[in-house]
């Protein structure tokens, strides 16, 4: 079985996004469950919602994609990487270039453009966008991180995470993910800074799994 997971926090500039990903997702696989997931946190926390939506999924060994409300896989790629996920142990990633389509592009897709047809810009060493996984391989390096608050850094670290207790990043199938413009959240403010701060004890332990175990079992409050 696979189940799509969006976190979502409707905002207006976010809706038509939200709906386009909603409809590509069922035309490219029909009759899958779409689950849209919020936590109760004033400030939106991507990390939970990711890790709330892995949890509601019965099986430890169905197929999750981890999909923002605001991206749009290929077909092809997707579906690799659902097959992949199933027994590799590993999150699969199913692109190889991120594309972020700005408000150009969103419109031309929106009217009727092919996707890869659109005017776009190439988001190097994205790593978020959608995730392809199994609750127990979520599991198994922690999941994403709930001290990240608000936008900014929970994605990279999540990877490192990946890296170091899985020795090896996320697997990547070649594709693109493309992702519709809205209107872009603060990088500033109390709590950016502590996710940056956060993201530095990340990268510290990096390569050393026994830190990283540490880090990765810390209680969210800490």
């Amino acid at each position: 079985m696979v189940t799509i997971v969006i976190p979502w926090r409707p905002q207006p500039s976010r809706l038509a996004a939200f709906d386009a990903v909603v409809e590509w997702y069922r035309s490219a696989l029909g009759d899958v469950p779409i689950v849209a997931v919020d936590t109760d946190d004033e400030v939106f926390n991507l990390a939970r919602c990711r890790n709330a939506g892995v949890q509601g999924i019965a099986s430890p060994h169905d197929v999750v994609v981890i999909g923002d409300a605001d991206t749009v896989p290929e077909r092809g790629p997707l579906l690799e990487a659902i097959a992949a996920a199933r027994t590799s142990g590993r999150v699969h990633l199913p692109y190889t270039e991120y594309r972020w389509l700005g408000a150009e592009g969103t419109a031309a897709f929106m009217a009727g453009r092919p996707l890869g047809d659109c005017a776009h810009e190439i988001v190097h060493g994205a790593c978020s966008g959608v995730y392809v996984t199994t609750p127990a391989t979520w599991r198994s390096h922690g999941g994403q991180d709930e001290r990240f608050r608000g936008w900014g850094f929970e994605d990279a670290a999540w990877h490192v995470a990946h890296e170091t207790l899985l020795g090896e990043p996320p697997r990547r199938h070649e594709g693109h993910v493309f992702a519709l413009h809205h209107v872009a959240q603060p990088r500033e403010g109390a709590h950016y800074d502590a996710n940056a701060a956060l993201m530095e004890r990340y990268r510290s332990a990096a390569a050393t799994p026994a830190a990283m175990r540490d880090l990765v079992a810390l209680d969210a409050a800490d």
